[in-house]
């Protein structure tokens, strides 16, 4: 009995206590003051972390960029090849003139077109049974020209780095057009004849340019392309290139079919000359006989006047 006596009289004071009208403002005071400093408390926390963070990542941002640029380790550097298919098929026939190479070697580096001498500048390849071969790319890089020439055949140019250009001339026929990306050893064309090098047959003429200046192919086989110097500009004329000959060959026959006519047109006055001697010629001829008949006339008178005297 008493033990439920205290249970009731426990409860009547909680009731009791709960009754009063500011408990629960209170309650709800306190709680609400424990929520926002929990939300401050977090805020606070968040924004340190976002700070640390950011601090980190400038960090991060500077030692990059004092950094070089990384470069693949295991990225593979070109070298020049030769721009057959079977390198060992193909032979070099005609060299690149060397002026430092002996007279003979200059001899044989020479070409002779519209009976002129030229230097040759870049190497000729072809095959010993004079067949037709396939003509790859020397480097990877893209084609910036693509088209056929009437004296030097079709004509392929790539670009690569370094400020270097390839050229890939007496082409029978090509596969690639300009603006294509090709890889070293893609297909170009196949190997033909021209008539700016018509000793050579069926062959491809390989040239190496550095700043636009030609510069030996074989010295810079099997290098990278960054081994490529720049040529100095020499003094002395050089003779035309290949391609300077094929702009200069429709010229000279257009001159000459414009010389033929004024040719023969001036020897015209010549015959007309003659002509005009041969006529004064008679004339003179006239003039001289009939002097000579008038002096004849006088001699003739004088010895009769003599006669004359002495008959008196």
């Amino acid at each position: 009995m008493r033990e439920e006596e205290k249970k009731r009289t426990s409860q009547n004071k909680v009731q009791q206590f709960f009754r009063k009208r500011w408990v629960f403002p209170a309650i709800y005071l306190m709680s609400a003051a424990v929520i926002l400093t929990a939300v401050l408390w977090y805020q606070s926390i968040s924004n340190d972390v976002a700070e640390d963070l950011n601090g980190n990542n400038t960090e991060d941002l500077a030692l990059t960029d004092n950094q070089p640029e990384a470069v693949e380790v295991n990225a593979t550097k070109e070298n020049f090849a030769m721009p057959a298919i079977d390198p060992d098929a193909v032979t070099v026939v005609k060299k690149f003139y060397d002026e430092n190479a002996s007279t003979e070697d200059q001899e044989a580096a020479l070409v002779f077109y519209n009976n002129t001498y030229r230097m040759n500048k870049g190497i000729d390849l072809a095959r010993e049974d004079q067949k037709q071969f396939d003509v790859v790319a020397s480097l990877s890089g893209t084609v910036t020209k693509a088209e056929k020439d009437p004296i030097l055949g079709y004509v392929v140019e790539i670009e690569h780095e370094n400020d270097v250009v390839t050229v890939y001339q007496s082409l029978a026929e090509v596969s690639v057009q300009a603006g294509d990306k090709v890889e070293q050893n893609e297909l170009l064309g196949k190997s033909g004849t021209n008539l700016y090098n018509e000793e050579d047959g069926n062959h491809v003429h390989f040239e190496v340019r550095k700043a636009g200046k030609a510069v030996n192919p074989l010295t810079y086989m099997d290098k990278p392309v960054t081994s490529v110097e720049a040529v100095e500009e020499e003094t002395t004329e050089e003779p035309a290139t290949e391609e300077e000959v094929s702009e200069e060959a429709p010229a000279t026959e257009e001159e000459a079919s414009e010389e033929a006519p004024a040719g023969e047109g001036e020897e015209t006055p010549a015959k007309d000359d003659e002509k005009s001697e041969e006529e004064k010629a008679p004339e003179s001829d006239k003039k001289d006989a009939e002097k000579g008949e008038t002096e004849g006339s006088e001699e003739s008178t004088q010895p009769e006047a003599s006669n004359s005297t002495l008959n008196s």
